[in-house]
């Protein structure tokens, strides 16, 4: 074959893109493992840091079993429980793409040091710019903020990056979910600053307008999805 025409180009340039894309796909196939425990421990983490219980790569798996183990669920849209679902692996991207109906909640049980009890919720929505995400843990009442922790995927440095600092997180702490009528009000996040002492209110990150209305509505989304094994907690608190 003539080198030097285009048929032994084209076939050398052919030969050339299917050996290297063989090769990343086998060296993408020979990390995937590493990069899904990655992403399992990261997400223990989160759900730990939700209940204001720090960890680290190298100790979240332990941490994770001393307080939380095997007391995962799921639950339906009418706060039951379904079998044969394991919490730690629901797809919520998946999830959100189905009526709200029908999708699937995860429960994390968290048993504190001091003997509490809290539940950890997890939460999928819109940003700016891509998904964002988060935890929050609930009281056993079944309506009060524990804490709360929320992340993005390529938010705007600065501004609605910002839904994953310490300074915003904190403002869900001790925020009601429901009304003192029972009606589920969720935890709305304000342009300009919430009204003080408002218990359903927080303050919106500054500059970060469509972030934090899809933060919002994340809340507002997931908790009604919620809302029923909310309403199932706070009546077991008083039995």
């Amino acid at each position: 074959m003539d080198k030097q025409g285009n048929t032994y180009t084209f076939l050398y340039a052919a030969a050339m893109v299917i050996i290297v894309a063989t090769i990343l796909a086998l060296v993408s196939q020979g990390l995937r493992p590493r990069q899904v425990r990655n992403e399992l421990v990261a997400k223990k983490i989160d759900i730990l840091q939700s209940v204001n219980i720090s960890s680290t790569n190298r100790d979240a798996v332990d941490v994770f079993n001393r307080y939380i183990g095997e007391n995962t669920y799921v639950v339906d849209f009418q706060g039951n429980r379904v079998s044969g679902e394991e919490a730690i692996d629901i797809d919520m991207a998946r999830e959100m793409r189905k009526p709200l109906e029908e999708r699937f909640f995860p429960v994390y049980e968290v048993r504190l040091d001091n003997g509490e009890l809290k539940y950890v919720l997890q939460m999928r929505g819109n940003g700016l710019w891509g998904p964002i995400w988060g935890y929050v843990s609930i009281e056993d009442d079944g309506t009060t903020i524990f804490g709360a922790t929320f992340s993005h995927q390529s938010e705007t440095p600065g501004l609605g990056a910002e839904i994953d600092s310490d300074s915003f997180q904190n403002q869900f702490r001790g925020k009601r979910v429901f009304n003192e009528a029972g009606e589920l009000v969720s935890v709305d996040v304000v342009k300009g600053g919430a009204r003080p002492g408002d218990p359903h209110a927080v303050d919106a990150v500054s500059g970060g307008t469509i972030t934090s209305d899809g933060l919002a509505n994340m809340l507002r989304n997931y908790f009604s999805g919620y809302e029923q094994f909310l309403k199932n907690i706070e009546r077991e608190s008083y039995e």
